[in-house]
């Protein structure tokens, strides 16, 4: 691992009492677990006295963060012959472990609450993970050991801790599902590599994987992506990978997985730059995973998509790819010019190089607790040289929102962001989208639009597919494609919403929104004309009025008030924004709506026969 990085997490002695230790002196390469700030190793020394009576610390005790009551994160000590009653209490434990990560859970063996490392004997640790795996089967879970290392104490016994990984076998589909936005520069391989982890084959070198990602003919004769295809990657319970090598449907992959990783790959060219926004704000990405070509570099639109994902507030991994066509030299310095952009006031991220499968379990657990580090991988579609750490990096990422904050999304209103509008023969109208908050099932009646007036139109749901598998019902949080049955499809369009009748949405023609003006080539004033992205909509909208300015230049904030051209939108105080108008960019958030008011009762009744 890099030697600055190995300052912020491998270095287990950065707070060690005599400070004449260098870095990690004794431990051995990608020691991820010693990763303490400064604060908590301050915090900790007080905690220090609690070590088993045979037991001298030495002067560079590494230390874990002491452990969070909330969280997917358990420490054990040790768990050697548990009484029953005892057994019945931690079986209580993991399954509120598993709940608080959706299903996953990361039990650390041989540490003490506190954070610190005291391992166990090789006897005691075999005999803890015997109970961990009596435990797991309890509570209907499996169990993998992520990695296991010696600490080194100045005692004759090697002592050892231990990284498992808890998993719920699935019941009812519900597996797991994390949605990664694909981002990059043209060529720079994101279909390849794709079509590499969810084929299971690697690449010819002349781009064979990714002929079964494409959507259309143009695609394939270009080798360039113009619109937004889905792919799926699974893992079961215990961490194998499952994908199309195995499995011969989508079907067949949700069945056996209990967590999915759902790849949206987006457009490198700049002339679909609208279309790579369009997924990025619709779709609600969990990451964004930026690849760089080794013998480019950093070119064309990468730097645009890293700052469209950090404008987005995307957590962001980078992939370099095609390291098999470069020397070691030119990887290298796309690998320092990339350190050199993130660490940019700008981006003030902390790059972190994963070179072993040890720093991808570390790097998986930081990139979720800190939005700041950015893991660098660099990996080859053709050879498959590191392509099983990038694997591991996704079996092990936890979901980013917690069994809590989903929980309270379920109870509000359905509300569902229609994305995609299809024609299926002998199915009729068939949309595809997120459901933003609460619940819809089979055979609900909800209210679509607005419509050019303004106005919802009702409609029954009939069948529900998550990952072109049946589902009875859909949670806040899942994307899926909802039957209509004879739902006139003229009454649609990307943008709308379908919610609950007793839903008031709030529609608008006209928005205050707080923005920051990135690029502009003159000034942006009243009158000026803007595509604008919140969401899912996508409109041009015009510039009303620039609060306290005459005009804004680069740079400059301002609260502004923009008018829809088409038609009224469905929008929500506090959502981000993006616009954008030739070189003209700029972020921001909504800040306050206009509605209109003569919407009430305007729920037009469809006579429907499905």
């Amino acid at each position: 691992m890099d030697a600055r990085v190995s300052e912020l997490f491998g270095s287990a002695s950065g707070h060690s009492s005599g400070g004449s230790q260098g870095s990690t002196s004794n431990h051995k390469p990608g020691n991820g677990n010693g990763v303490v700030s400064k604060k908590t190793g301050a915090k900790n020394k007080k905690a220090r006295t609690r070590f088993p009576r045979n037991f001298k610390p030495s002067n560079n005790t590494p230390y874990l963060p002491p452990e969070a009551e909330e969280g997917n994160i358990e420490y054990k000590l040790k768990l050697v012959n548990p009484t029953q009653n005892r057994f019945e209490h931690l079986a209580t434990q993991m399954k509120w472990r598993l709940q608080e990560g959706r299903g996953e859970a990361v039990y650390q063996i041989g540490v003490e609450d506190n954070g610190m490392l005291v391992g166990l004997s090789e006897e005691d640790m075999r005999a803890s993970l015997k109970t961990l795996h009596r435990l797991a089967e309890k509570v209907g879970a499996d169990i993998a050991v992520l990695r296991e290392r010696e600490v080194e104490y100045d005692s004759d016994v090697p002592r050892k801790i231990a990284e498992v990984l808890i998993r719920k076998v699935p019941d009812d589909q519900q597996f797991l599902d994390l949605r990664v936005a694909v981002l990059g520069n043209v060529d720079s391989g994101k279909s390849t590599l794709l079509g590499v982890l969810t084929q299971g084959e690697l690449d010819n070198g002349r781009g064979r994987a990714r002929l079964n990602l494409f959507r259309h003919l143009h695609e394939i004769q270009t080798g360039r992506t113009s619109s937004i295809s889905f792919e799926i990657l699974g893992f079961n319970s215990k961490g194998e990978v499952v994908n199309y090598s195995e499995s011969r449907t989508a079907e067949e992959i949700c069945e056996s997985a209990s967590k999915m990783i759902t790849f949206i790959d987006l457009a490198g060219h700049h002339k679909y730059l609208k279309t790579t926004i369009f997924g990025l704000t619709s779709y609600c990405p969990d990451f964004a995973m930026l690849v760089v070509s080794a013998n480019t570099g950093i070119a064309g639109t990468t730097r645009e998509h890293l700052g469209l994902a950090m404008a987005l507030k995307v957590p962001i991994f980078i992939v370099i790819s095609k390291v098999d066509l470069c020397t070691r030299a030119t990887v290298e310095r796309t690998v320092r010019q990339l350190e050199r952009v993130l660490k940019q006031p700008g981006c003030n991220k902390v790059p972190m190089v994963v070179g072993s499968t040890d720093d991808a379990v570390t790097a998986a657990q930081q990139f979720a607790q800190s939005p700041s580090i950015t893991p660098i991988f660099t990996l080859s579609s053709v050879t498959g040289e590191s392509l099983d750490m990038l694997k591991v990096f996704f079996n092990i990422i936890p979901p980013l929102s917690n069994s809590k904050e989903q929980e309270e999304l379920m109870q509000q209103l359905t509300e569902f962001q229609v994305d995609e509008i299809y024609t299926v023969p002998e199915v009729g109208t068939v949309v595809g989208g997120t459901l933003y908050s609460g619940i819809c099932r089979e055979g609900d009646h909800l209210v679509v639009g607005p419509t050019e007036l303004g106005q919802f139109h009702k409609l029954t749901v009939g069948s529900i597919q998550r990952n072109r598998s049946a589902c009875r019902v859909l949670r806040a949080g899942q994307a899926a494609t909802l039957a209509l049955g004879n739902f006139d499809r003229s009454l649609l369009r990307k943008g709308m919403v379908m919610v609950s009748p007793e839903m008031d949405p709030t529609i608008c023609w006209m928005f205050e929104a707080e923005i920051v003006l990135l690029f502009h080539a003159k000034t942006f004033h009243k009158g000026f004309q803007v595509t604008v992205h919140i969401g899912n909509v996508r409109q041009t909208a015009t510039v009303e009025a620039v609060y306290g300015k005459e005009e804004l230049r680069t740079g400059e904030k301002a609260v502004v008030l923009f008018k829809f051209i088409k038609h009224p939108e469905y929008l929500k105080v506090g959502a981000k924004m993006l616009f954008r108008e030739g070189v003209t960019k700029g972020i921001g958030h909504v800040t306050n709506l206009q509605p209109i008011s003569y919407h009430h009762q305007h729920f037009q009744g469809q006579d429907e026969k499905a």
